[in-house]
C-alpha cells in the first residue's frame, strides 16, 4: 500500500484548500462561526481519517491540526458519526482487523488530546458506548483487538479485566457490559469536579478595592471572612460577609452559608463589613486603607515571594486545555464555560499588575515606598530567572502604571543599579518588531516555562482575523494549521514540571499572601492615592 498511501499524502499536502470535512453549519460549539450556513458533505474527512488509519506516523502533525481545530467547522457529533462510518462492519477485506485497530487508535489519540474536556458531551458519551459495544462484539472474531480493547477500557476509566472467552458471541450470560455506564461514570466524575472546582472571587473591602480569593465553590462564608481578615489585618470576629446588589439591597451571609455560590450572581458584589457591639454592620471607608497599615511584603524574601508567584501561576497555566485558546479566539459569544482556566490566568495577570500599584500607592512613607519599588524590581528579575514571564510582565507593567511612574520623589531615590536593572527588564517588554526582544529571550529558555499569555492570544487572534476560515465554502486548513501550531507551543512550555522547590519555612504567611491579593481596581482611585502621597508640585 506504500505507493498509494504516499500519493494520498502528497495530494493532501499539495492541495490544502481541498482539505474539507463534513461540517454542520447549523449548530455546534462555535455558533458565531456556524450561523446561517447550509450543510455541505465533502469527501475529504475520509482523507483525514485515511491518514490516521494508515499513515498515523507520517501524518501526525496533520492529524493533530485536525483534532485541535475540528470544532471550528464541525460538531463533535459529526466527528463521532464519521468515525463510526469508518469502523468497518462485515466486509470482504483481508485488512479489516487493521482498519478496526486504526479507528480505535484514532479515537485514543482524540480522547488523549482532549482528556477531560469532552466528559460532558452527550454525543461523545453515546459514541463511546456504541463503539465499545462494537469492539466487544468483534473481539471474539478478531482476538488481535483485545489489546486495543484494554487500552479503550483505560480511556473509559474501566478497571475490570476480561478474557477473550467472555466476549464470545455464544456466551449466553453477558453480564459484563451492563456493569459499565459511560453516563453514570462521567456524571459522578463531573460532580466531584464541581465540588472541588476553584475560582477567583472578589471580596470588596471598599467600593474600589478588593481581595482576590482563590477558593473552592463549596467554601463557606466563615472561611472567606478568615482569609480576608488575615489579608487586611483586622479581627475576624469583627467582620461579616455581605452581598450587595447593584440596586443597593444588602444580605448578610451566615457563617455556614456557601459564600461563593451566592455571590456569583451577576447582579451583586460580595463585601466585608464591620460589626459593632450590637452586631450592626457598616462598610469600610476609602480613607481607612492608609491608616496603620504595615507593609508586610518588605519582610519577605524576594526569591521566595517570586517562587510562590511562579508556583501559583504554574498551577493555573498547567490547567489550561489547548482547546480553550481555540474557543477564546473563535467564539464571539464569550463561551466562558469553555475558557475557565484561561480566564483565571488572564485575571491573575491583571491582578498582579494592580497589586504592584496598590502596594506602592497605599504606602504613605517615602522611605518604605522606595524600598517597595526596589523590592518589586528584584521580584520581577527573579520571576524572569524562574521563567515565569506572565508575572514578570505583570510586575513590570505595574511599575510602569501612570499612577506609579509619576512618583518622581520615589523614583529619584532609587539607586542607580536598580534603575539600570529595571531598564534591562523593561527592554524585554518592548513591543517593537512584534515583541522581538521577548520572543527571542523566551525561545532560548528551557521548559518548563510560563509564557506571557495575552501575547500568545494576540498571536492566535492575529492569524484568525487575518485569514478567512472558509474559502468558497471550503475550510481553509492552512489557517487552521497556523493556529494549531501556535497553540501547540503550550506543550513545549509544559514538557517538564517545575522542580518542587518550595519557599523557606520561615515565611508561613507567604502562601496566603500571594494567593489572595489585595488590589484597587479603579484607575481614578489609584490616581487619587498617587496625588495624595506625592502632590503635584
Amino acid at each position: 500500500h506504500c505507493a498509494g498511501n504516499l500519493s494520498c499524502l502528497t495530494n493532501f499536502l499539495l492541495l490544502p484548500s481541498l482539505m474539507v470535512v463534513p461540517y454542520n453549519f447549523g449548530g455546534g460549539p462555535v455558533p458565531a462561526m456556524h450561523s446561517n450556513r447550509s450543510r455541505y458533505f465533502l469527501p475529504a474527512l475520509a482523507n483525514v481519517l485515511y491518514l490516521g488509519l494508515f499513515l498515523s506516523s507520517s501524518a501526525e502533525t496533520l492529524l493533530d491540526d485536525f483534532l485541535l481545530t475540528y470544532t471550528v467547522f464541525m460538531t463533535t457529533d459529526d466527528l463521532c458519526q464519521a468515525l463510526l462510518r469508518q469502523y468497518p462492519w462485515k466486509e470482504d477485506d483481508s485488512d479489516v482487523s487493521c482498519r478496526k485497530r486504526k479507528v480505535l487508535h484514532l479515537v485514543s489519540q482524540w480522547t488523549s488530546l482532549y482528556k477531560d474536556w469532552l466528559h460532558e458531551d452527550e454525543h461523545l458519551k453515546q459514541f463511546l458506548k456504541t463503539i465499545y459495544r462494537n469492539v466487544l462484539d468483534d473481539v471474539y472474531e478478531y482476538p488481535i483487538l483485545e489489546k486495543d480493547l484494554k487500552e479503550f477500557q483505560k480511556i473509559l476509566g474501566m478497571h475490570r479485566r476480561h478474557t477473550v472467552d467472555e466476549y464470545s458471541p455464544h456466551r449466553k450470560n453477558k453480564t459484563f457490559f451492563p456493569q459499565f455506564s459511560v453516563k453514570e461514570n462521567w456524571l459522578q466524575h463531573r460532580g466531584t469536579v464541581n465540588e472541588t472546582e476553584e475560582i477567583f472571587c472578589r471580596v470588596y473591602i471598599t467600593e474600589h478595592s478588593y481581595v482576590s480569593v482563590k477558593a473552592q465553590v463549596s467554601t463557606s462564608a466563615q472561611e472567606i471572612v478568615k482569609i480576608v481578615a488575615e489579608k487586611i489585618q483586622y479581627p475576624e470576629e469583627e467582620l461579616a460577609l455581605v452581598t450587595v446588589s447593584f440596586s443597593g439591597e444588602k444580605h448578610a451571609l451566615q457563617p455556614n452559608d456557601l459564600a461563593i455560590s451566592k455571590s456569583l450572581e451577576s447582579s451583586s458584589r460580595m463585601f466585608v463589613y464591620r460589626k459593632d457591639l450590637t452586631d450592626s454592620l457598616s462598610p469600610f471607608s476609602e480613607n481607612e486603607e492608609l491608616q496603620q497599615r504595615s507593609v508586610r511584603i518588605l519582610g519577605i524574601n524576594t526569591w521566595d515571594l517570586a517562587l510562590e508567584l511562579t508556583n501559583f501561576d504554574w498551577s493555573l497555566f498547567n490547567a489550561i486545555h489547548e482547546q480553550e485558546l481555540i474557543y477564546f479566539t473563535f467564539s464571539r459569544q464569550g463561551s466562558a464555560e469553555n475558557t475557565e482556566n484561561l480566564s483565571l490566568l488572564l485575571q491573575r495577570c491583571n491582578e498582579v499588575q494592580l497589586w504592584v500599584a496598590t502596594e506602592i500607592l497605599l504606602c504613605s512613607q517615602l522611605c518604605k515606598r522606595v524600598q517597595l519599588v526596589k523590592k518589586f524590581i528584584k521580584i520581577a528579575a527573579h520571576c524572569k530567572a524562574q521563567r515565569n514571564l506572565n508575572s514578570f510582565f505583570a510586575i513590570v507593567m505595574g511599575l510602569n502604571t501612570a499612577s506609579v511612574s509619576r512618583l518622581s520623589q520615589t523614583w529619584e531615590k532609587i539607586p542607580g543599579k536598580f534603575k539600570k536593572l529595571f531598564t534591562e527588564l523593561e527592554s524585554l517588554t518592548d513591543p517593537s518588531l512584534n515583541h522581538k526582544a521577548y520572543r527571542d529571550a523566551f525561545k532560548k529558555m528551557k521548559s518548563p516555562k510560563i509564557p506571557f499569555m495575552p501575547l500568545l492570544l494576540k498571536d492566535v487572534t492575529f492569524i484568525h482575523e487575518g485569514n478567512k476560515t472558509f474559502l468558497d465554502n471550503l475550510v481553509n486548513f492552512e489557517k487552521l494549521h497556523m493556529i494549531a501550531d501556535t497553540v501547540r507551543s503550550l506543550r513545549h512550555c509544559r514538557n517538564n514540571q517545575f522542580g518542587n522547590e518550595v519557599p523557606s519555612k520561615e515565611h508561613h504567611e507567604l502562601k496566603p499572601y500571594v494567593h489572595h491579593l489585595h488590589v484597587i481596581d479603579n484607575q481614578q482611585a489609584l490616581f487619587e492615592l498617587s496625588h495624595r502621597i506625592e502632590p503635584r508640585a
